[in-house]
């Protein structure tokens, strides 16, 4: 088994609506597709975790500073798409189990019931120092 967590952005993927402004039944249809995936997931024994983030607003970035105390400052203030939403960890048999599993989340439906195709990055866990040499 191989841990991979799966990032979900604020990227709203082909739709051009912000989620905040969906109406309520197309927000339903999106968060239900989402709980149904991860009870499955809870189900096979695949899922490790799940969690959703606060708004960006809620951020802090903390700098080390070499003199004083550590720098903390609002943010992040990249564009919103760029904004960490959200992750899923699992545990699965391979990488293409994994990208399965993206897969469903990005065809997660936004309004109209049409699905969104939100972008989900794939990253693998480090387990070992040899994985410090894959950069």
């Amino acid at each position: 088994m191989t841990k991979f967590m799966l990032l979900m952005n604020m990227d709203g993927g082909n739709c051009e609506t912000p989620m905040l402004e969906w109406d309520e039944a197309d927000m339903k249809a999106h968060m239900d597709h989402l709980g149904e995936g991860i009870e499955r997931l809870r189900q096979s024994g695949e899922l490790v975790e799940v969690q959703g983030l606060t708004w960006p607003s809620h951020a802090k970035v903390v700098r080390a500073a070499s003199v004083t105390a550590p720098v903390l400052t609002d943010g992040p203030y990249a564009e919103s798409k760029e904004v960490l939403a959200g992750y899923t960890m699992i545990d699965v048999e391979s990488e293409e189990r994994a990208y399965e599993i993206a897969a469903w989340q990005s065809a997660a439906p936004g309004p109209g019931g049409v699905p969104i195709e939100q972008p989900i990055e794939v990253r693998r866990v480090m387990e070992s120092d040899a994985d410090l040499h894959d950069f």
